[in-house]
């Protein structure tokens, strides 16, 4: 029986997306506690910020990194070090008693957190095939979007219950419990050896890297993903509850509740994006067709010189969520036209596309509100001109997606990629 047509490969599945949710919630859970953590250490709210920030600026440096190793060594390993990691980095946290570790704690989450995506879609890639593959990473994209719902009313909850130490106590046993999971499904039931090799003739890592960066293919992933990922996690993430509360006049609650709206069409989009785009055969035409409406809906923020109505900002948070579900594709794009050999290189390069621009949106936005509340004492006129950021990006994004290469043909039967692990 083929790795691709046993019944292990869906409890494979499922317990990764397990790993990938908790994973995931505590890239945002550190900011329900921003008050209690400044009151229990005495810290300014700088430091606070330092240390919630961390974990996505290493999550981002490592997806080169990680690819590469994906690729020499195989992602089962990989992703059973990052899930303990990354709950050994909870715990930390919890029993912190100095900012330093709790420094030192997001260190590791993050170290762990950047393990889970690039070999999850190589987990995918080997366990199931093309047609499967299309439609479960929507499923996947989905349940990183679960993660991030599940770091706020229900982690509030589990904080009110526990305390904060309790809440991410909890969170990190958690964690190294799915490691070990992890571990029997990927190493003991297969009976894999620890370290797999992808390929017997290795090369240097200059040389791999050079032909990354001097191939077209990669380029334009990388630039496709920029443009769709930072618009909504780096605005949603962080602008968008003050851009309703100080132009719309929103209270927190009604803002939040808006954002949330946003997060319910990734939710929906992710999957349904991924089932219509594997019925339908291609990935390209559909991936331009969503990149070209996320581009539409941030424009249209730059028709009003005051601020959209309030019944056509819920119809944009919408959308844009909904459209930011069509992400995935870019990962689908790499299982369709690059060797198995270099896939863990590739997505990690084009995810580094993603935070990237989910980085560097939240400061350029906010450099711009500065500017233009010091020349013309208007944060209404800082919002607007800080939507041009988004709608670049999604230029970007569009450019990115239209110079990507898409293949119809196989990179190989699914059987002899599969006898590569």
């Amino acid at each position: 029986m083929t790795k691709q047509s046993s019944k292990l490969r869906w409890v494979i599945f499922a317990s990764v997306l397990f790993t990938y949710l908790f994973m995931s919630s505590q890239r945002t859970a550190p900011g329900l506690i921003t008050d209690q953590l400044m009151r229990d250490f005495s810290v300014t709210a700088t430091t606070i910020g330092l240390v919630a920030s961390v974990q996505f600026f290493i999550y981002t440096a490592l997806q080169i990194p990680m690819g590469l190793l994906a690729d020499k060594y195989g992602p089962n390993l990989l992703l059973i070090i990052g899930a303990s990691l990354a709950g050994i980095g909870n715990i930390i946290y919890s029993a912190s008693t100095h900012e330093y570790f709790l420094f030192f704690s997001r260190v590791l989450t993050g170290i762990g957190d950047a393990t889970i995506w690039v070999n999850m879609i190589l987990i995918l890639n080997i366990w199931f095939s093309k047609k499967e593959f299309t439609r479960l990473i929507g499923v996947s994209g989905m349940t990183g979007s679960l993660g991030f719902l599940l770091a706020t009313v229900p982690f509030s909850v589990m904080i009110g219950i526990l305390g904060w130490r309790g809440a991410f106590l909890l969170t990190g046993f958690i964690l190294c419990c799915c490691s070990v999971v992890l571990y029997v499904l990927l190493l003991k039931k297969t009976k894999q050896s620890t370290v797999i090799r992808q390929h017997s003739r290795q090369e240097k890592t200059f040389v791999i890297l050079k032909r990354v960066f001097k191939n077209r293919q990669a380029w334009a992933l990388f630039f496709c993903h920029f443009g769709i990922v930072g618009g909504y996690i780096g605005f949603v993430g962080s602008w968008a509850v003050p851009y309703m509360m100080d132009v719309h006049g929103m209270t927190r609650l009604g803002a939040s509740q808006l954002t949330m709206l946003s997060l319910i069409g990734a939710l929906i989009g992710a999957p349904l994006i991924g089932w219509f785009t594997s019925n339908l055969g291609t990935i390209k035409r559909p991936y331009i067709v969503f990149h070209f409406i996320v581009l539409l809906c941030w424009s249209a923020f730059l028709l009003f010189p005051e601020h959209p109505p309030f019944y056509l900002l819920i119809v944009l948070f919408f959308i844009i969520g909904f459209g930011f579900g069509a992400n995935s594709l870019t990962f689908a794009i790499v299982r369709q036209t690059v060797p198995m050999s270099e896939s863990g290189i590739i997505t990690g390069f084009a995810n580094t596309g993603g935070f990237l621009s989910a980085v560097l949106l939240p400061s350029t936005f906010g450099y711009i509100l500065d500017f233009s509340q010091t020349s013309t004492n208007s944060i209404v006129d800082g919002y607007y001109f800080g939507f041009l950021i988004p709608v670049l990006f999604s230029i970007v994004g569009i450019i990115g997606v239209m110079c990507i290469m898409e293949s119809n043909g196989n990179r190989g039967s699914d059987r002899n990629r599969e006898g590569t692990q």
